[in-house]
Order: structure tokens, then C-alpha cells, then sequence
């Protein structure tokens, strides 16, 4: 069983039941894969619940499942080091330092990235969706 580092994107996939990938998303939480994540998804998950929902509640359920993961598979915390890498990643594949994140913290654990971002990561290789991992079929 692989460790999957989930982005930000799956969290709130999993949290509005008019994504697509609402189902698969809630899926992974469920499955006995490990789990992780970016420290930085704490900041995008509470933005979104915040200010573009403006929902409170929401908010706390996706604190919540962050720090669910974080005892699970931990949270990789950022680094000049994975900075550093962060850059490369982004120039080489065309991508956001942000983005690119997400893909060295997952190098860096040995495990696969799971996002719903199809424009700058699935379709890059660099992400799977949630709905094509082991996980999501238990």
C-alpha cells in the first residue's frame, strides 16, 4: 500500500457534493491507505470554506479532516529544501511554485499525488484523480 499525498483540491472535492469528484474524493478518507498532505493546505481549504463559501462549518469539517491526515500519513511541513525543489519542479514542468509543492512533498514521502486539478497536474503526470487509485475502489 503506497502513501498518497492528497492536494488541496480533493479535500474540498470531498466537502461540496456538486464536484465531480465529490464520491471518490470522500472515498479515500474512508480507505486504509495512508494518507497525507501539504502543511499548506491549511491555508487553501480554510480560504475556500471562508471566503468563497462563507461557511463556518464547513470550515471546521475541513480542519478537521486535515488534521485527520496529518495523524494518519503527517503533513509534510514546507521547507527551504522542498522550496528549493518547489522551483525546479514549477520551471521545468510549467506549473505554479504552489502546485509544484504538492509534487516535491509527494517525491519527497515516496508516494503518489491524488488531485483534482486536471489542467496543471493530472494531465502533466503528475497527479492521479481520486478516482483512479487503489484506494478509492475499497
Amino acid at each position: 500500500m503506497n502513501l498518497l499525498l492528497l492536494d488541496a483540491s480533493v479535500f474540498l472535492a470531498a466537502e461540496d457534493s456538486n464536484d465531480l469528484y465529490y464520491e471518490d474524493s470522500r472515498k479515500l478518507f474512508k480507505a486504509s491507505t495512508p494518507l497525507a498532505s501539504l502543511d499548506l493546505v491549511l491555508y487553501e481549504v480554510t480560504n475556500v470554506a471562508i471566503r468563497s463559501w462563507k461557511d463556518q462549518v464547513a470550515c471546521h469539517r475541513l480542519l478537521e479532516r486535515v488534521k485527520a491526515v496529518a495523524e494518519d500519513g503527517g503533513l509534510v511541513h514546507v521547507t527551504i529544501a522542498l522550496m528549493a525543489s518547489s522551483a525546479t519542479i514549477a520551471e521545468e514542468k510549467g506549473i505554479s511554485v504552489y502546485d509544484a509543492a504538492y509534487v516535491a512533498a509527494s517525491d519527497y514521502l515516496g508516494g503518489h499525488l491524488v488531485s483534482c486539478d486536471v489542467r496543471d497536474l493530472v494531465s502533466k503526470g503528475l497527479a492521479r484523480l481520486p478516482n483512479s487509485t487503489n484506494s478509492s475502489n475499497n
